[in-house]
């Protein structure tokens, strides 16, 4: 990638400005209202257009569609404090679906499909999702079955898909499919069509999930579904290689929300052990209390420190194969951080802990999909391994 120059003076202020604004947008907009959301399965669509509005939906794009180029540095920091202030996964993943969805459609699509998808995405008017993952398989992408096969000026899409975020609501879909001879297997045979959510055929099924209850989570059906040749993303037989490219800053986007999350998890932990009185004194006056607070900022100071070094290098186009080493293993670190700081917080807390409603409770359900999604720890580490020649 190229290299956004910035001024550091100007850049450390810019990274200041944005995580005031998206904490006091989290605050306020998001994290009074997660338990409702959580209960009603869903967070309302309005929500899009107020990010839209604060250009939070844009950050990373062009200006020519409507958003505002921005490096890796300041990204990070939209991820890291509207994690930290609004305290839920749920909204955070279908919130920002369109940072998986809407990449390859940037990088591959004609100018003319780029104007029609990507303005109102970024406005907050309509909602972008990726749609890669089969009932069959998941991170074996190179087996995925389901079809495109062209007819005259369309493409005809028949199979599923399945654990697809903002799956229910999306107005496009960025769906991996197999073109091609009928019967053809491999990374060579997969392409990227952008589907119209209203398109004939599609069916969508809502999904029951651990955590990330607020987040529509779905399985689509394609039953001969038609869509003009114009919506596929490159050439035919491409996409393999458009989604190993996509995952790099999905996994990057999760790293830096895991770290969010894992600081949510110390600051309620922190504030209990302050006002939780137990046989006369605060619990934070108890050294093992004191000790745990301590191993969560170990991990956070860690996880902090190796985000910034990684956002540093893309943003100075070092995104080699050392690069994308280090961003699967940031992935499993970041994660792993909070998991332990869930956990321990949980445990700081209490009966409490236990208890809908606390953030603790929330992050602890949803700190597996974490580890998880984007790619498992087990592939991470292997990919790890390909990338440097071990």
């Amino acid at each position: 990638m190229s290299p956004i120059p910035m001024n550091p003076d100007e850049l450390r202020a810019d990274r200041a400005a944005l995580s005031d604004l998206v904490a006091r947008f989290a605050r306020e907009e998001i994290a009074p209202h997660v338990s409702d959301w959580d209960a009603a399965g869903e967070f309302p669509r309005a929500l899009y257009r107020r990010a839209g509005d604060l250009g939070l939906l844009g950050l990373g794009y062009p200006e020519a569609h409507g958003g505002t180029p921005a490096p890796y540095a300041l990204r990070l920091s939209l991820w890291q404090a509207l994690c930290r202030h609004g305290g839920s996964g749920g909204v955070l993943a279908s919130l920002l679906s369109h940072n998986i969805g809407l990449p390859p459609v940037l990088a591959h699509g004609s100018a003319a499909l780029c104007q029609e998808v990507i303005p109102p995405v970024l406005r907050g008017e309509q909602i972008a999702a990726l749609a890669i993952t089969e009932p069959g398989g998941g991170s074996d992408v190179a087996a995925l079955r389901c079809t495109a096969r062209r007819d005259g000026d369309d493409y005809v899409i028949e199979g599923e898909k399945t654990f697809i975020t903002s799956g229910l609501r999306a107005d496009w879909l960025t769906v991996a499919v197999r073109t091609g001879e009928p019967g053809s297997k491999g990374a060579g045979g997969i392409s990227m069509i952008v589907v119209p959510g209203h398109s004939a055929g599609l069916t969508r099924r809502p999904l029951q999930k651990m955590g990330w209850h607020c987040s529509d989570t779905a399985q689509l059906h394609f039953d001969r579904v038609r869509v003009p040749a114009r919506y596929r993303l490159g050439e035919e037989g491409q996409g393999f290689r458009m989604i190993m490219g996509n995952f790099n800053a999905e996994r990057f986007g999760m790293s830096a929300a895991a770290l969010g999350f894992s600081e949510a998890c110390f600051d309620e932990a922190l504030a209990w052990a302050r006002q939780r009185h137990t046989f006369g004194a605060a619990l934070v006056e108890r050294q093992v209390i004191r000790h745990k607070l301590v191993d969560m900022q170990m991990r956070i100071q860690s996880t902090a420190a190796w985000l910034e070094a990684v956002a540093a290098r893309a943003d100075a186009g070092d995104t080699g194969a050392d690069w994308v080493a280090q961003v699967c293993l940031l992935k499993n670190h970041s994660t792993q951080t909070m998991q332990f700081c869930a956990d321990q917080a949980v445990q700081i807390l209490g009966g409490m802990g236990f208890m809908r409603g606390t953030v603790s409770e929330r992050l602890y359900r949803e700190v597996k999909v974490m580890m998880i999604g984007g790619g498992a720890e087990e592939i991470m580490k292997d990919l790890a391994a390909r990338q440097w020649g071990l």
